[in-house]
This record gives structure tokens, C-alpha cells and sequence, in this order.
């Protein structure tokens, strides 16, 4: 990504999916910020002083950035370069998060998720929100840090996740209904439905087809909606549950190998076994005396 600022400014690559930027005017005159973007990043923008203007698309639309604010932006049409105005004693936050990881941040399983159902492919997002004092708090920390760069990027990451748990935390923890992006898409409620049945028949799930006519929805849009939303497959899914269930079982000492194979629905204690060896490098038998 091209940068192009005559304000100070500080870019760190947190990691492949999350870029920070700060920029602060401390001239007496107004300046400008400048730089590519690619559409599959949201973008993240933080006013902690002064006032910005943003404009997008040639100048087609722009909109004003105050003190106190942030503004969320997102297009998975095309690329939105970012074009700012900062006057004079501003200083502005920006945070470019790729779809797929934040999308992952709302689910417990997901690794890498496509954005959108078929029917929200060209869906737009655009919101303004009001900071927190905690949520101004944690920012102003970040610009003013002073960490060794061998762990900087680590203390941004860990900044960031801290303030998206404080923007879209709901209830008590995250999950992919509170997603801003999924929150209105119907086949979600649908998917959660599917995730839920072949938890409660793990030890004899339906088949895909079954699957499918039980949460009411098409055998194409079962597979596809579920890697969307939780980042695998319904069996791959399924799998990681079981291995996780059976890692916590052996933890509590209060199964041994058969029971926790036949719990999870395993026909042979040897099949059980091999699945667990297979995920956490070790067999059941091991992992629980190790414990």
C-alpha cells in the first residue's frame, strides 16, 4: 500500500491481515493523508483531536470526522483509497482489518471466512460510532507507546482486539450473531440451527442432505454458508468439536479413553484414538496421564 502524507505518521504491519496508522497535524495549516487500500480491508478511522474529512470515490461523497468519533467503512465491490483532510491540530487513527479475520473474531472456530451469502455480495457498510473513554483511553496509549520492536507488534495486536471487544460487545462475549456485517442475514439463524444439530447428534450426525432439509435450506447453500460463517466444513467442524470435547474430558480425569470414545460417538476406541493422535500429536492414553 502507497502512503502519501504531509502530516507526521507512523505504519505498523501488525500482521498480514491488520495494518495501523496514525497521523498527527501539529502545523498551523491543514494537511492531507493519502494512501491505496485494497476492498477486501474494513476500515477503521479514529478522530482523537481536531476534525477530518474523508472523501471516496474522486469526491464523488465525503463525510466529516469529529473529535470522539470513529467511522467504519467497508465496500466488497471495490477499493476504497483512503483521502483525508486533517486540519491543524488533529490526530487520527486508522486501522485496516482484512474481512476474513475479523469475521473469525466472532466465531470460536473460524480460521479464514469468506465475507458474504450470496445474497449480500454487494453489501455496503458504513456506521459511525461514539468512543468510550476506556475505548480513547487504549488509543491514545497506542499512539503514544513506546515499545522495542521486538514486541510491538504484538502490544498493537492485543490493543486492537481489545478495543473491537469493546465496540461490538453485546452480551458477555463475542459471537457471529453480534457481527455487524451477518446480523441481518437470515441464513445465519439457519447455519447456528445446523451447528447446533450435529453438536446434540454428534455420536450420530445427519448426513449433509439431512442436514439440510432439517434447518430448511439448500444442500449449496449449507456448505457454503457454514465455512462462511465458522471456517470449515459441517464434518471438519465437527471433528475440531469432538477433539476439543474429548481434550476437556480427559482434562477433568473423570472419563477414561473408552468412555470418552463412546461418548463422541466413536465405534472402536482404535478409530477414537487415531482421530486424537491425528489432532493433538499424541494419544488420548498420553494426554491423560500427562495431566
Amino acid at each position: 500500500m502507497k502512503n502519501i502524507t504531509l502530516g507526521t505518521n507512523n505504519k505498523t504491519q501488525i500482521d498480514k491481515d491488520i495494518i495501523y496508522f496514525d497521523f498527527k497535524n501539529l502545523e498551523s495549516r491543514k494537511n492531507y493523508v493519502n494512501y491505496e487500500t485494497e476492498k477486501n480491508f474494513i476500515q477503521f478511522h479514529f478522530c482523537l483531536e481536531g476534525d477530518i474529512s474523508f472523501e471516496y470515490n474522486n469526491g464523488s461523497y465525503s463525510f466529516p470526522l469529529k473529535k470522539g468519533n470513529l467511522i467504519l467503512l467497508y465496500n466488497p465491490v471495490m477499493n476504497l483509497p483512503v483521502n483525508a483532510l486533517l486540519n491543524n491540530n488533529t490526530k487520527l487513527i486508522s486501522l485496516l482489518i482484512r474481512i476474513e479475520k475479523f469475521h473469525s473474531l466472532f466465531s470460536e472456530t473460524a480460521e479464514s471466512i469468506p465475507f458474504l451469502s450470496d445474497e449480500n455480495i454487494n453489501k455496503k457498510f458504513y456506521k459511525e460510532y461514539s468512543l468510550s473513554p476506556i475505548m480513547t483511553t487504549i488509543l491514545v496509549q497506542m499512539m503514544n507507546q513506546n515499545i522495542s520492536d521486538n514486541v510491538k507488534k504484538l502490544y498493537f495486536k492485543g490493543k486492537v482486539f481489545e478495543l473491537l471487544s469493546l465496540l461490538f460487545n453485546v452480551g458477555k462475549e463475542m459471537n457471529i450473531e453480534q457481527c455487524p456485517f451477518l446480523a441481518d442475514d437470515k441464513n445465519v439463524i439457519k447455519i447456528k440451527k445446523a451447528k447446533e444439530i450435529i453438536i446434540s447428534r454428534m455420536s450420530e450426525p445427519p448426513s449433509l442432505k439431512e442436514l439440510a432439509e432439517l434447518v430448511e435450506i439448500s444442500l449449496k447453500n449449507l456448505k457454503e454458508g457454514f465455512k462462511q460463517v465458522y471456517g470449515n466444513t459441517v464434518f471438519g467442524f465437527l471433528y475440531e468439536y469432538k477433539m476439543n470435547l474429548a481434550s476437556n474430558m480427559l482434562s477433568s480425569k473423570n472419563y477414561n479413553v473408552n468412555e470418552v470414545a463412546l461418548h463422541l460417538g466413536y465405534s472402536t476406541a482404535s478409530h477414537f484414538i487415531n482421530a486424537f493422535k491425528n489432532k493433538f500429536g499424541t494419544t488420548p492414553k498420553k494426554y491423560l496421564n500427562s495431566n
